[in-house]
């Protein structure tokens, strides 16, 4: 009879439950942070001077972004230990809530070729433009490094080729 009651007193407060759940409140990482850590990403600046050490270079990140919202920033550096020619410093701009808003920003030293339609920086620099069935992309060069910017094709109300293209021009 006694381990009735307090099952008996479980299940009654179940019935009785208005629905609050109690949290932690302990100030933890969110889980969306904490697993981008994990696999690698860290802050831009962490990153970029990364790369810039590894590279012995300087980056210049683009003044513009796309018009649209953006809720996170993450960046990584991926130091090629096999051939050491395609170190990687990748940038990224999230939305957690609209899994299309994404936009990438890849910086490499060393240059990978790319076929597309040619556009013409405002500084004379050529760039290319393509997409494949996920992202419209943007490649050109800077300050000895090679960019390619992207964006997810499912944003909607953009006009891809000048919005990366406005992107490229932003990079001094």
């Amino acid at each position: 009879m006694n381990k009735i009651i307090p099952f008996l007193l479980v299940v009654i407060s179940l019935f009785l439950s208005d629905g609050t759940v109690f949290a932690n409140t302990q100030n933890t990482t969110p889980y969306f942070e904490d697993h981008s850590r994990r696999v690698g990403y860290k802050t831009v600046d962490e990153a970029v001077k990364e790369f810039e050490n590894h590279c012995n270079c300087e980056v210049k990140l683009p003044a513009k972004i796309p018009e649209i919202p953006f809720t996170h920033e993450f960046g990584a550096f991926t130091k090629d230990e096999k051939n050491g020619v395609n170190d990687l410093l990748q940038i990224r701009f999230v939305n957690r809530e609209m899994k299309n808003n994404l936009f990438k920003v890849d910086i490499r030293s060393n240059k990978l070729d790319y076929e597309g339609k040619e556009y013409l920086l405002q500084d004379g620099t050529k760039g290319m433009y393509f997409a494949n069935h996920i992202f419209y992309f943007f490649v050109f060069e800077k300050n000895n490094l090679q960019y390619v910017v992207s964006i997810d094709k499912n944003v909607s109300d953009i006009d891809p080729p000048k919005v990366l293209l406005d992107i490229a021009n932003s990079i001094e």
